[in-house]
């Protein structure tokens, strides 16, 4: 990663009416306030994000971009799979 280009972050929420959302972000904390409040995307402001379930870290946005296109086919429980192995990013 170049010393001027940010660290993008793929994560995935839990949602209520028990759905999934997953997107891209270079500050996953301050997008997920967002998506509370009604300013992210509309499936959130339709279908509200309970918590952070996964995060993982990409070194650009395109890296993040293909990771998230590939999250987005999998089929839910393999989603909550990826999760439980990226759910350590609080830890850091």
């Amino acid at each position: 990663m170049g010393a001027t280009e940010k660290a993008w972050y793929l994560y995935l929420l839990e949602c209520e009416n028990d759905y999934l959302y997953c997107g891209i972000s270079t500050d996953v904390e301050q997008r997920f306030q967002n998506h509370q409040q009604g300013k992210g995307a509309k499936f959130t402001r339709i279908n509200r994000p309970i918590r952070i379930l996964g995060v993982e870290r990409f070194g650009n946005r395109s890296e993040a971009s293909i990771a998230e296109a590939q999250l987005k086919k999998r089929p839910k429980p393999k989603k909550l799979v990826w999760a439980e192995l990226h759910n350590n990013y609080w830890c850091n």
